[in-house]
């Protein structure tokens, strides 16, 4: 099994680079990881439906009828790291090809997104920028492995 992130950041920033680079090189120790970010056209702010509607169709365009799709939303479920590692685990255990995590867009994603997601979890009640959120969704995942293979990183 592959995992792939999708994220829809705009800005960059040294040390997110670094986190990512950081937690894929650790990921990959467990199963590929491919973090890519999506592109969608630019849009004035003022039209936050319009970039919702286009970023969530960019995300469709990106996913295969195969994928088992974890979306990020501040509307999912509010899991800890141990019952995150069990959904992980489940993944892990499913035919599916690819697993994918989605960071939306900075007005979140529509409702086709939401309906093709298996799986919705929140980071956190707290809104953060794209690059908090990628960063805390890798260290969970790696985490979740950790937890998995009961390899001393997460305290009980």
């Amino acid at each position: 099994m592959k995992f792939v992130l999708y994220n829809l950041a705009t800005a960059k920033e040294p040390w997110a680079d670094q986190v990512c680079e950081l937690y894929k090189k650790k990921i990959s120790f467990f199963v590929p990881l491919d973090i890519q970010t999506l592109k969608a056209k630019k849009s004035a702010r003022e039209d936050a439906d319009y970039k919702k509607n286009e970023e969530s169709e960019l995300i469709l365009k990106n996913l295969s009828q195969d994928d088992y799709v974890v979306l990020f939303d501040e509307r999912g479920a509010v899991l800890d790291s141990l019952q995150f590692s069990k959904k992980i685990e489940g993944v892990l255990g499913s035919s599916k090809k690819r697993a994918v995590f989605v960071i939306g867009g900075a007005f979140g994603v529509n409702e086709s997104v939401r309906s093709r997601a298996d799986l919705k979890v929140s980071l956190s009640p707290m809104v953060m920028n794209h690059l908090m959120a990628q960063a805390m969704s890798l260290e969970q995942i790696y985490r979740a492995f950790t937890i998995i293979r009961k390899i001393p990183y997460h305290n009980i």
